[in-house]
């Protein structure tokens, strides 16, 4: 199941890139801050992070396909929503506030993991080199929401076509989304698999 966005009123309320992000060392412990804009940009500088995935009773997962207005890896597929938590902010805080900015959502979100990934955009020239926190939620009967200036589409895939979908074409999907599955697979709380196929 997919769904087009209605991008006639995509009008972002804040500039994002001018946000602080939080630096971090590789064991993710606070360095300092930087603008994103700055963070972004070549060579890349560690920040936090976080990734979160949402999945229905039936065990799909809820992707989405970034807009094209998006300064990193735009028009990709990835996962439910992700951001950066502001220094010092609580991981699962921001999440939650993110996931209900992106996507329309709330949800009782768990860390089940975090990982460590740089990956440059050609098309657009910016890096991605982030310290992520995977959460994950589960969604009863809310209907997702997307606002037009962040989502292209959304999605409710089956995991088990996902993860194969991701290792055979990557140049569709965002250089994370392939980690988060990894973690949340290592967490052992991988959704049960249902019918859908992943984006082609």
């Amino acid at each position: 199941m997919t769904g087009t966005i209605d991008a006639s009123d995509a009008t972002p309320a804040v500039d994002r890139e001018t946000l602080l992000v939080e630096l971090v060392d590789e064991q993710g412990r606070p360095v300092g801050s930087l603008p994103v804009a700055a963070a972004h940009t070549a060579p890349g500088r560690l920040h936090r992070a976080f990734s979160v995935l949402l999945f229905d009773p039936e065990g799909r997962v809820l992707l989405q396909q970034r807009a094209a207005v998006k300064t990193r890896f735009p028009l990709l597929w990835t996962n439910t929503c992700c951001g950066h938590p502001a220094p010092g902010q609580d991981v699962a805080e921001a999440a939650a506030i993110r996931l209900q900015e992106e996507m329309g959502l709330s949800a009782e979100l768990t860390e089940v993991g975090k990982f460590t990934y740089q990956a440059d955009d050609l098309s657009t020239g910016r890096v991605e080199y982030e310290f992520d926190h995977v959460l994950i939620g589960r969604l009863t009967d809310a209907t997702p929401a997307p606002d037009p200036a962040e989502v292209e589409e959304i999605a409710w895939i089956d995991p088990a076509s996902l993860a194969p979908a991701v290792a055979a074409y990557p140049q569709r999907y965002t250089p994370w989304l392939g980690g988060v599955l990894r973690v949340i697979a290592a967490s052992g709380r991988t959704p049960r698999p249902n019918t859908g196929h992943a984006p082609a």
